[in-house]
């Protein structure tokens, strides 16, 4: 007797394929949105822009982002949030990286869309797994650093950032020790953006 599958919604991949439909299916909107909205969630960024290393990345079409991310309401990583409905992390997260974008030498806020998508506050975390797993964005799996903050004041002992090494320009991140090269972020991305021959 045949074996019988069942379909199981709550199955990871189940759950990676319905999120990524649903965050894939909001319409693109410039970074940052226009207006202010409440609510924690996830959202993507896509690059259309003529940076010649992201090359292979741009996305005209929104369909394969460049960089995904969580916001999550204030209180959350204590598990004392209870104001995720009136939070407006997400849209703020989205500001922040707008900032950031903006304050690098070599890039073009211009350039850049956004799907976002508001989630209940459990699956957050989740949901930014899911994407990062199921897309690989370039920020996210080759060049860390995009979504850091500012360490504050006397905790500049930290090295740069793959991100802003090849992005220069976070008032900031000029604090931190050198350690690594534009060149030496190029030929990182270059690696990680080659097929594989086997």
């Amino acid at each position: 007797m045949p074996q019988v599958e069942y379909y199981n919604p709550l199955d990871y991949d189940n759950l990676t394929i319905n999120l990524v439909r649903e965050l894939m299916s909001r319409d693109p909107h410039p970074l940052p949105p226009a207006k202010s909205f409440p609510g924690p969630g996830v959202y993507a960024l896509f690059y259309q822009g003529g940076f010649e290393p992201y090359a292979p990345v741009v996305s005209a079409d929104c369909r394969r982002p460049i960089y995904v991310g969580k916001a999550v309401p204030a209180g959350a990583r204590k598990g004392t949030s209870n104001a995720g409905a009136r939070s407006a992390s997400l849209y703020q997260r989205l500001r922040e990286h707008a900032d950031s974008v903006s304050a690098a030498q070599n890039l073009d806020l211009k350039h850049f869309q956004c799907r976002h998508l508001i989630v209940v506050p459990l699956w957050i975390t989740m949901a930014e797994r899911f994407l990062i797993e199921h897309y690989q964005p370039v920020w996210n799996a080759c060049l860390d650093g995009f979504g850091a903050h500012d360490p504050g004041k006397g905790r500049h002992a930290g090295e740069i950032s793959w991100w802003d090494a090849l992005h220069p320009g976070r008032s900031w991140a000029a604090r931190l020790r050198q350690t690594k090269t534009p060149e030496e972020a190029a030929r990182r991305l270059r690696a990680f953006l080659e097929p594989d021959p086997s």
